[in-house]
């Protein structure tokens, strides 16, 4: 019996069946010379940008109870109430809500450091998959606009991309959801957070922010979701959020692939102390 790739390739023009048979061909050469791996752990597995089992199954995908502000989960919370955590009771972030696909643990963190400093950058494409619901979730039928954290031209030298610029680029592929590369400036160079409390990195991210030229006039009326990698303390987060505010957006929310939640990394309450949530001074090469 005949696949359905076979009956495709059938109905195909002589011309078409030919090319299609030589990239099948050559994509059989490129698989066997190297096999697609887990981007975690380096199995091999069956496709590209797939986890194996074992790694799939570390993730701990976030959903159900959130605190309304932040997104941070919240277990014992009623399903549909709109709740908010004891933080931002306390101190209110300038964003409304900012929901990850998965909690921040090993596996996930592996992913945004080979894709940071790995040079992996399909992998921007694996974490845009998986933030895609919350994602619909969040941009709901409004008019939605994803802006990614900007990098300081001094880094986006060293390092020739902007993470988060590729996650959106990805998101918009996937989604239909545009994004605004050039809202939003990083004027700052910022030092690495690392061995940093979270007043402290407020501190650093102060100032480092500032609206481009023009938009106002591309935010006004419009719901802005900043996409970002990994959502540590939220120090980015916030101050690249109030300077969003400033723009005339109806609504300012954050997405990000990996969020630092208690007991998910290490089974401790987190200290953001040993966490640097920009992850600077990582080097990932495998």
């Amino acid at each position: 019996m005949a696949s359905e790739g076979e009956e495709a390739g059938s109905r195909m023009p002589p011309g078409a069946r030919l090319r299609h048979g030589m990239r099948q061909a050559g994509r059989a050469i490129v698989d066997y010379a190297l096999p697609p791996r887990c981007p975690a752990c380096g199995t091999i597995v069956g496709a590209d940008r797939q986890f194996c089992l074992d790694c799939w199954s570390s993730l701990d995908f976030l959903g159900g109870p959130a605190c309304a502000r932040c997104s941070i989960p919240l277990p014992s919370a009623v399903p549909g109430g709109d709740l908010e955590c004891g933080a931002c009771l306390a101190d209110p972030p300038p964003f409304e809500g900012a929901p990850a696909a998965v909690a921040y643990g090993p596996a996930a963190r592996t992913v945004a450091l080979r894709l940071k400093y790995g040079r992996r950058v399909g992998h921007a494409r694996l974490m845009a998959g998986l933030m895609l619901a919350p994602l619909r979730a969040l941009a709901g039928e409004g008019e939605a606009l994803l802006v990614p954290v900007p990098l300081h031209r001094w880094r986006l030298w060293s390092r020739g991309f902007n993470q988060a610029a590729l996650v959106a680029d990805a998101l918009t592929r996937l989604s239909g959801v545009p994004h605004d590369h050039d809202m939003l400036l990083r004027v700052k160079a910022t030092p690495p957070m690392r061995g940093k409390g979270k007043r402290e990195r407020a501190g650093i991210v102060a100032g480092a922010f500032a609206l481009a030229p023009g938009a106002k006039e591309r935010a006004r009326g419009r719901h802005l979701i900043l996409i970002d990698d990994v959502h540590a303390s939220g120090a980015t987060l916030r101050a690249a959020a109030r300077i969003l505010r400033r723009s005339g957006a109806a609504r300012v929310s954050a997405l990000c692939w990996a969020r630092v939640v208690p007991d998910a990394a290490t089974g401790n309450l987190f200290d953001f102390v040993a966490l640097d949530s920009d992850m600077q001074s990582e080097r990932m090469t495998g």
